[in-house]
């Protein structure tokens, strides 16, 4: 169903129940899926040490991988490692992490996910701030002439999308507004013309 809908990418959360709560796919079912998905992979890793795993995602082919600001002692070492293993970076940063963080590092990275909840289950309530902090990383990308995109994650349906949109997203993810509808690819086709 994924690989006919119209969606750009596929996002993947990867948690280990130590960084967040919960545990969700397991190495086995990512390279199972990974074999029969024809939609660039856009990784979102959710788990401690994301470091010692850019080399089993690099193998499968994955477009982009997003590790926490959060997570990550080194960063910058972390994201170069990534870019060398031929994947895109992104830097993830949950609710309470302000963008002005990634000042240093903001030229280094091709991607920034902007969670709107708080990392680890689906189906939270979306943080209204979150549309103020992409307003003020958008800000920072365009004042420093950067091509970095801006991703956003949790809560996002037709009118939540719209909103990050507005507020400077490039990128949207979508779980439970997809897959909880009556027909997740006609949600789709709706969201990205909506948008």
């Amino acid at each position: 169903m994924l690989n006919r809908s119209e969606a750009d990418w596929l996002h993947l959360d990867v948690m280990d129940g130590v960084f967040v709560p919960n545990i969700s796919l397991g190495f086995p079912m990512i390279k199972q899926l990974a074999q029969i998905v024809t939609k660039p992979l856009d990784v979102h890793l959710m788990i401690v040490e994301p470091q010692k795993f850019i080399p089993f995602f690099r193998d499968l082919g994955v477009m982009s991988l997003g590790v926490h600001y959060e997570a990550c002692i080194h960063l910058y070492r972390v994201v170069a490692e990534i870019k060398e293993a031929g994947m895109k970076s992104c830097v993830v940063l949950n609710p309470h992490t302000p963008v002005e963080l990634l000042t240093d590092i903001l030229g280094d990275i091709d991607m920034v996910l902007i969670m709107a909840v708080n990392p680890g289950f689906g189906g939270q309530k979306f943080i209204l701030r979150s549309a103020d902090k992409v307003r003020r990383l958008k800000e920072m990308i365009v004042s420093r002439g950067l091509k970095t995109l801006i991703e956003v994650d949790g809560g996002i349906n037709l009118e939540r999308g719209k909103l990050m949109v507005e507020a400077g997203a490039d990128v949207l993810v979508a779980g439970n507004s997809i897959f909880q509808a009556d027909n997740p690819l006609e949600m789709i086709k709706k969201m990205k013309s909506s948008i």
